[in-house]
């Protein structure tokens, strides 16, 4: 009995002690990160002083040496440099003040580098949300995440929209959630598989899967059999996603977009709003993966009143010279043709959605 008691109180205490840690941690993380503001601040004002970039160098050199003679390697001139840009990107102290209680110095420096202030806020919120390490960050920034989300391809007005409702009430628009294309470079396919091969590979990859896929992204079932009118139907993959509160099921296809792929997934969507969505849900969303898009088709079968996303799946990447190219390229059009159709609606008298 006395093990026992001793165990729990073991655990307790190490709990304590855990948790203590933790906050002792952020709390130097927050001193520090406000530090280096405070530090790039100062630097800014008296290089601005001056304002010829061969005095600042100067002046940054010098300091740099003194400080490490006093404070250690850990001031070097790259560093001062770091925290000059951190001042710059953000002038408002008050912002700085609320991100160090969120994300680490180590994030911070990545996040300061990231060029376009809406590119900038869509990581930093993702990055709060998802609690992405700085490792992760990285990976997100490099795979072009923001590029990639159908937010990206919206006119800039409701950019800043969705991202302040996701900053100011945690109201995440699926628009920031599915992407398009998928990297699914990790199964290992060779040039000639199939659905079945493609849906097998998923599932001994699954957790890569669902990383590409999103971290609030639940497994669910595999093939799963759901009968109307006597008939069976199997739907590839079904996800539940947790801020989104809605089933996810995944339509795996070969080749490009077809027509007829809207109709079968209308009929899935509407079987699991019917018989399988529970109090508290939102309706589910079809999202069909392709090995090519038919981008007409899809813009003329407006598939997002339906609850219907359409991306692409890549299972070998492209340079990345090529994939930039690529997706800024998408951005732009899409962006284009938005702005185009809001426009004539407004001539129209039509309402913008």
């Amino acid at each position: 009995m006395k093990d026992i008691e001793t165990s729990e109180l073991l655990g307790a205490v190490k709990q304590l002690i855990e948790e203590s840690r933790r906050n002792a941690a952020l709390a130097v993380n927050a001193e520090i990160t406000l530090l280096h503001y405070r530090v790039g601040k100062q630097v800014n004002q008296e290089i601005l002083k001056e304002n010829r970039a061969e005095y600042g160098k100067k002046v940054l050199r010098e300091l740099s040496l003194k400080l490490i003679a006093d404070y250690g390697q850990g001031w070097s001139m790259k560093h001062l440099l770091h925290c000059s840009k951190f001042a710059s990107v953000f002038p408002d102290e008050s912002i700085v003040s609320a991100l160090r209680r969120q994300l680490s110095w180590t994030h911070l420096k990545t996040l300061i580098y990231i060029e376009g202030a809406l590119k900038r806020e869509f990581y930093i919120e993702m990055c709060k949300l998802e609690r992405w390490s700085s490792r992760q960050l990285q990976e997100r920034i490099q795979s072009m995440l923001y590029e990639r989300t159908a937010i990206s391809k919206k006119p800039e007005e409701l950019i800043i929209s969705e991202l302040q409702l996701l900053k100011n009430e945690q109201k995440l628009n699926p628009d920031l959630v599915f992407k398009d294309p998928y990297f699914l470079d990790f199964l290992g396919l060779k040039d000639a598989y199939s659905e079945k091969d493609l849906e097998a590979s998923i599932i001994v990859e699954l957790q890569r899967f669902i990383i590409e896929m999103g971290t609030d992204f639940a497994f669910m079932a595999r093939q799963k059999r759901i009968t109307i009118d006597h008939r069976d139907y199997f739907i590839d993959l079904l996800f539940y996603h947790r801020r989104l509160k809605c089933l996810v099921l995944v339509d795996l296809k070969m080749g490009e977009f077809e027509a007829g792929f809207k109709g079968q997934m209308e009929l899935y969507l509407r079987f699991l709003e019917k018989y399988e969505k529970i109090e508290g849900e939102n309706d589910p969303v079809g999202l069909i993966l392709c090995s090519g898009k038919s981008s007409e088709h899809i813009e003329l079968m407006q598939l997002d009143k339906s609850n219907i996303r359409v991306a692409d799946y890549l299972t070998a990447l492209p340079s990345q010279q090529i994939l930039q190219e690529k997706l800024h390229k998408a951005v732009e059009i899409a962006r284009h043709k938005m702005e185009q159709r809001d426009y004539t609606n407004t001539k129209a008298g039509l309402p913008n959605n």
